[in-house]
């Protein structure tokens, strides 16, 4: 990051924020939520429920990147791939914001419905523990998977008031398979630091190969996972032409993933996993809206 002059105009806080928490990678867990509501509405949701469900992913993951980014203050200062982040915002800032959000989260999920007030504080341990885990263990990639598998449960309990249903799990498993892969090939950017600076991650413990490896038979799992939750859910044509497309960006993401060239992890990690979570979102959003045509 280049340094301004006193005399440059600094960005404004929200852009500063912005990118202190990713606000980008949104696109990662919030189409799942969308799907998950969708498929648990058949296609029928109240706007007031899709409008909590938005406040719910919006104020979690405000709170899970703001915990993030935190507790690992100190060690993205040595990281080159992380070492902007703490000239972003103030600490002060960080822990105000991530409180206010944890505050609309829990009033949030009260407004929803009983079973996800009262599920709240699991899901908020769920989604802030990730953030440690990489200090005792070299599974700190899978603690991420379950963190945004939450976001299809949540979302579901949120229309349906239970989750007494095998659909829901389908989906957050394959959530949870395809995060847990696809963040395997993202941390062989970092493996040299981890490695110096002693802290665990499936690459710095097993090698970059091994990784790459478990994340192939990873996303294979969560390809398998997405068909059975078509199939449960009873979608049509448009949600298996998603899924071939989603079949295709995953099989090039593996292509893509060279760790000799960050630009290509890059790639890999953030748009042909953007192609996966908006495709199958498209596919379920034009499954019910053929429907609606139809009938």
């Amino acid at each position: 990051m280049q340094v301004m002059s006193s005399s440059a105009t600094p960005r404004p806080f929200l852009l500063r924020f912005g990118e202190f928490i990713r606000f980008s990678h949104t696109i990662f867990a919030l189409p799942f939520a969308l799907v998950a509501m969708l498929v648990a509405g058949q296609g029928h949701v109240p706007w007031r429920v899709f409008g909590w469900i938005l406040v719910c992913m919006v104020s979690a993951r405000t709170a899970a990147m703001c915990f993030n980014r935190l507790v690992d203050w100190e060690i993205d200062k040595e990281n080159p791939r992380t070492k902007s982040r703490h000239t972003l915002i103030g600490k002060s800032s960080g822990w105000t914001i991530f409180g206010i959000s944890v505050a609309i989260l829990l009033f949030a999920t009260w407004e929803l419905n009983p079973l996800c007030f009262y599920l709240s504080p699991v899901m908020l341990v769920l989604i802030h523990f990730y953030s440690l885990t990489k200090r005792f263990s070299a599974y700190s990639h899978f603690f991420l998977g379950l963190a945004l598998s939450v976001a299809p449960m949540g979302a579901w309990a949120a229309v349906q008031g239970t989750l007494l249903t095998f659909t829901p799990y389908v989906l957050a498993a394959a959530v949870l398979c395809w995060v847990f892969g696809f963040d395997l090939i993202y941390a062989t950017l970092d493996v040299d630091f981890d490695r110096r600076k002693g802290l665990f991650s499936f690459p710095a413990r097993y090698g970059v190969a091994a990784s790459l490896r478990t994340a192939k038979i990873l996303h294979i799992v969560a390809a398998l996972a997405f068909f059975v939750f078509g199939w449960l859910g009873n979608l049509g044509p448009f949600y298996w032409a998603a899924w071939a497309i989603v079949l295709t960006a995953l099989v090039w993401e593996h292509r893509l993933a060279n760790p000799d060239n960050p630009a290509s992890i890059n790639a890999a990690f953030f748009n042909v996993n953007a192609v996966v979570s908006m495709c199958l979102l498209a596919g379920v959003l034009l499954n019910y809206y053929a429907d609606v045509r139809l009938g």
